[in-house]
């Protein structure tokens, strides 16, 4: 029956939020806009890693710590996922007994006489239990301990943001059956985070250093009889809404603005009554003669199934960037992303469209870095976005989203052949297309620049995002307006892709205007960018058109682009692949030997995956195909060193034969979309995939597989509304392929 009787309170002093520095050993669950992190044991501490249950920008469970008998468990397994369900086995260390505890037996217990099974499951709710089994010889007198805390965290604030002023955390609720924890934040809602759970007994924690972070005390005791079972079980649940009457006076600054976050979260609950079976979306078969290849490519679709928010929109989704900084709608992310998949998975190239359409700029915004036409560079939730501390509820500082966007419209198209979704978002294309010739270029060069106007925004407003990124051969970092070398790639690709629109539209004019304004670019590109000595592109333009001379991987993404010159070409696959570049691993962001250079740098010497599957498809277009298979090769090996087969967003730089394995870096997120997308466009760029569904024709321009890889099968591929099983397999050094089998009228022209 419900609970009516008045519930106790205990008063809660503000908490103590420590920033995230580590994510070593963190254990990671998500479905829908609800994510975890635990440690192994699957608890969640205060140790400066971050741990948490999150929904979406809000941490809703800050400590959740599992006990028994007054000690820590002992892990015999981290956590293995089945059936959308984690479980982690545990048992008990050796506990002595006190004899003058009436509690408890004389007799000591032996370790390992107890098995505890920790079962976590998220379904718009987390649900928790454990079950006990005993193998003890005796009776044993079992006290299962369950410490909480709430600290309703903002994610900037775990990163190590300092405000100014927190909400209120109201005081907690204690009834028979549940814990309430409640939040008045500064953006005028009221955020409740419910812990259901029965037969316990319920105390305020009374000793704060032997449960850090925890505010109440969950007590289940029992009699354990040999062979005997007992289970336990919990659930978390959160809620948000508007404050009212006094309380809502108290926080006026964001009270009546509406709140995604609530709104996905009941819908994400909606849903969960009835589970559905298997993916959210459809992904042909991939089978290879190569296991390692095989568990990474399901790994990543494991990973990006995660990955799948829901959007504020009823039935809208997207991929959010990564776990955990980023655990929502990134305009650049989602967009790489999705061309990365875009072969497999075209559903999620349609749904980033979509989404990114409707939040498209319509309004000249300096604070959130906004103008017409732009496309979204972050879309934050939290009490702080909300609140105005920061710009980032919808926040447009990126000069590549744009640009990106109309390249992902250009390959969504030839893929699915959609000539609806190009009707409907060809308006939004204009826009964008006239952000790029006219806001997008600050000084009328002809360039894409970039130069921060909110005093909150972003300082470097490429992927490489962080403030020491762009520097001279002096280590200086260089100031703005600045045109990154990959942007202007971007924006070459960009134009090409529209004249292919526009000429499928029927629009000749603007068709021939756009491969007029590409192949100026492309030159304009050479002349202002090559540097003759080094013969290599310059990462940048500064404000005053100096070279950012230094040596990066900007250009292997130019490469990718196809502004790069055919004479230049090789030239610069030639300079990517060596060693102060290519580390053994991957191709650094930035090359070892220059002032600056780190390889444990954000975007100063590390390794990042979706950066080297660009450059792999540029390398091979631009004929070095060897390169690009070993690039493939190495990412792929790289995946086995990192738990779970996991590409995570970065790693270090550090030279393969120094180090033996790839270095992790510290704080990346894992899964990250782009990393977890990688190895599909390492796919792609192998088998050269050239689709063209409006003609209902696939081509395989050079199909190349490396020499560690002797067959793959390839079974539904889509183009349009057809799809072809493919098998691509390599004998005496030699590459051929094949089609097995066909749905529909698609042509497959094979180009060896």
């Amino acid at each position: 029956m419900p609970d009516h009787s008045t519930p106790r309170t205990i008063p809660v002093s503000a908490p103590t939020i420590i920033p995230a520095t580590d994510l070593g050993s963190v254990e990671v669950a998500k479905e829908g806009n609800l994510y975890l992190l635990t440690d192994p044991r699957g608890d969640i501490r205060l140790d400066g890693r971050g741990l948490g249950l999150y929904e979406l920008d809000t941490r809703i469970l800050s400590t959740s710590i599992l006990r028994l008998n007054g000690t820590q468990l002992t892990l015999l397994r981290g956590p293995y996922r089945d059936d959308g369900a984690d479980t982690i086995q545990l048992t008990n260390p050796e506990l002595r007994r006190n004899p003058a505890d009436k509690r408890t037996a004389a007799t000591s217990l032996a370790r390992r006489e107890l098995s505890l099974t920790r079962t976590r499951r998220i379904d718009g709710v987390l649900r928790e239990q454990v079950t006990i089994e005993s193998y003890s010889a005796a009776t044993e007198a079992i006290e299962i301990e369950l410490g909480l805390g709430v600290d309703m965290a903002d994610i900037f604030e775990v990163r190590g943001y300092r405000r100014a002023a927190r909400g209120t955390l109201c005081p907690i609720e204690i009834h028979d059956d549940r814990i309430t924890f409640s939040y008045d934040g500064l953006d005028g809602r009221r955020r409740t985070t419910t812990v259901a759970l029965e037969r316990a007994k319920i105390v305020p924690v009374d000793d704060l250093d032997a449960w850090p972070g925890a505010t109440v005390i969950a007590r289940w005791r029992s009699r354990l009889k040999p062979g005997r079972k007992m289970a336990i079980e919990w659930t978390v649940g959160y809620s948000s809404e508007p404050l009212r009457g006094a309380d809502a006076a108290a926080h006026p600054s964001a009270a009546a603005r509406p709140d995604a976050s609530s709104a996905t979260a009941k819908a994400s609950r909606k849903r969960s009554a009835k589970p559905r079976p298997g993916l959210p979306f459809v992904v042909p078969t991939v089978d290879s003669d190569h296991e390692l290849l095989d568990r990474t490519i399901i790994r990543s679709v494991a990973d990006l199934a995660a990955l799948r928010n829901d959007g504020p929109l009823a039935g809208e989704h997207y991929l959010a960037a990564g776990i955990p900084w980023f655990a929502t709608l990134f305009g650049r992310d989602s967009i790489i992303a999705a061309l990365e998949t875009i072969a497999f998975i075209p559903s999620f190239a349609l749904a980033t469209l979509e989404v990114l359409a409707r939040l498209q700029a319509k309004t000249d915004d300096p604070w959130h870095d906004a103008e017409p036409g732009k496309i979204l560079h972050e879309m934050r939730t939290g009490e702080m976005a909300r609140a105005g501390e920061t710009p980032h509820d919808a926040y447009y500082g990126s000069v590549d989203s744009t640009p990106l966007w109309l390249i992902l419209l250009g390959e969504a198209h030839a893929w699915t052949g959609d000539d609806r979704m190009l009707e409907r978002l060809w308006p939004n294309a204009l826009a964008a297309l006239a952000w790029v010739d006219d806001s997008g270029d600050l000084d009328g060069d002809g360039f894409v620049e970039y130069r921060r106007r909110s005093k909150l925004g972003l300082l470097n407003q490429g992927w490489k995002d962080s403030g020491d990124a762009i520097r001279h051969t002096d280590g200086v970092p260089a100031d703005g307006p600045i045109a990154l070398a990959e942007v202007q790639g971007y924006v070459y690709a960009a134009k090409r892709a529209m004249a292919r629109l526009a000429r499928h539209r029927g629009e000749m004019e603007l068709a021939a205007r756009l491969d007029t304004a590409a192949d100026v670019l492309r030159d304009r590109f050479d002349e202002a960018f090559w540097m003759p000595e080094a013969r290599f592109y310059a990462m940048a333009l500064d404000g005053k058109k100096r070279q950012v001379g230094t040596i990066g991987s900007n250009a292997g993404q130019a490469l990718w682009s196809g502004i790069v010159p055919t004479a230049r070409a090789a030239r610069i696959a030639e300079r990517l692949l060596e060693p102060d570049m290519f580390s053994g691993w991957g191709i650094r962001t930035f090359a070892s030997g220059q002032p600056g250079y780190n390889p444990v740098g954000y975007h100063t010497g590390s390794i990042w995956p979706h950066d080297n599957a660009l450059i792999a498809a540029g390398l091979k277009a631009s004929g070095a195909t060897d390169g690009a298979n070993l690039l493939a090769g190495r990412l792929i090996e790289a995946a086995q060193w990192f738990p779970d087969l996991r590409l995570p967003e970065l790693f270090c730089g550090f030279t393969r034969d120094e180090v033996g394995a790839p270095v992790a870096y510290p704080v990346a997120c894992s899964p990250q979309a782009w990393a977890a997308a990688a190895p599909f466009y390492l796919l792609h760029t192998m088998l050269g995939l050239r689709p063209d569904a409006t003609a209902h024709r696939l081509e395989l321009i050079r199909p190349t597989l490396p020499d560690w890889l002797g067959k793959i099968t390839i079974t539904g591929l889509p183009v349009g509304g057809d799809s072809v099983d493919l098998l691509v397999h390599r004998w005496r050094g030699r590459t051929s392929a094949e089609l097995l089998g066909r749905r529909g009228s698609i042509d497959v022209i094979i180009h060896v």
